[in-house]
């Protein structure tokens, strides 16, 4: 096996993922645990929690660097890493980071999250979404669309993250069919396959009516009226839903100026939410263009390697 370089670390409020990383970049091994998420972590435990999780990798490997990025370096997390503010490249994101040195001698470094002091009505933040971004590339003026349950679109500039923005497309998702009036409505069939037809009908209904994404809160009744109307079932109503939120989510962006003529959208995400927002944006007239799938190990190694630089410049 590769000898080992470094322990990543994508650690949120509700998991904890790591990846043992060879000098080329290839993951040796990985651990994932729910347990080690930052809201089970009782009384500070932060190195307890690492050390449950990857410590037979430091006893076999000695005390190789750690890098940290997500919600562990937020106010609730083990340090609190101040944001870095937009537009921001590789250079500023390394100047953020802030490090400590563990118990065995194993030296972690927090990567920061970003500000877009820009945004309306208050600052836009982000922790962990950067190293997505910077993992699938700075070499060229585009758009990105982060998937998620907080999506993210952000603008690439002159090799800098020049500015983002949220949409609670995911969080309104499942709040909308999990607790309101659709819920109680809903079929709900896990493990099924998508009903593609009642997703692209709530996803062309946003993209072709004002009124869907101008007026939502108006739009999302729709989703009963449809099953009274006799045009949608229980089991649509789910996969409506979404393709109403995304196509939405689109309409927005589109109006918020993220979506530049002739210019193909980059995409990060898991394989489920990118093959529907892949779906939406022909409907916008737009082309998408996966990015890599571990993006954000790239973005961290990215970050550790300028701050290496920096360091012996």
């Amino acid at each position: 096996m590769p000898e080992p370089k470094s322990i990543i670390l994508d650690w949120g409020t509700s998991s904890l993922r790591a990846a043992l990383v060879s000098e080329t970049g290839e993951t040796l091994d990985t651990r994932d645990t729910t347990s080690g998420g930052i809201q089970f972590v009782k009384d500070g435990a932060f190195e307890a929690a690492l050390m449950d999780t990857v410590g037979a990798w430091f006893a076999a490997h000695g005390p190789i660097p750690v890098l940290a990025s997500g919600m562990i370096t937020s106010r609730n997390g083990w340090i609190e890493v101040p944001y870095v503010d937009a537009p921001a490249g590789l250079g500023e994101l390394a100047a953020g980071t802030r490090q400590i040195t563990l118990g065995n001698g194993a030296v972690v470094t927090f990567l920061p999250g970003m500000r877009d002091p820009a945004a309306k009505p208050f600052p836009d933040v982000m922790r962990g979404e950067e190293t997505q971004i910077v993992g699938f590339g700075l070499d060229k003026n585009r758009t990105l669309v982060l998937p998620g349950t907080h999506s993210k679109w952000a603008r690439v500039e002159n090799g800098r993250i020049a500015g983002f923005q949220t949409y609670a497309t995911g969080e309104i998702f499942a709040l909308l069919t999990k607790q309101s009036f659709i819920a109680k409505a809903s079929e709900p069939m896990p493990g099924a396959e998508p009903r593609w037809e009642a997703f692209d009908r709530g996803a062309g209904f946003a993209a072709s009516d004002a009124r869907a994404a101008d007026a939502f809160l108006s739009a999302v009744f729709s989703a009963r009226t449809g099953v009274l109307a006799g045009v949608l079932t229980p089991e649509d109503i789910g996969d409506y839903v979404s393709g109403l939120v995304i196509g939405s989510e689109f309409r927005q962006a589109r109006a918020a100026g993220w979506l530049k003529p002739g210019e193909a959208i980059g995409i990060v995400g898991n394989n489920v939410l990118n093959s529907r927002y892949s779906r939406v944006a022909p409907l916008f007239d737009l082309d998408i263009e996966p990015g890599p799938t571990d993006a954000a190990k790239r973005g961290v190694q990215l970050i550790a390697g300028q701050l290496q630089l920096t360091n012996e410049g």
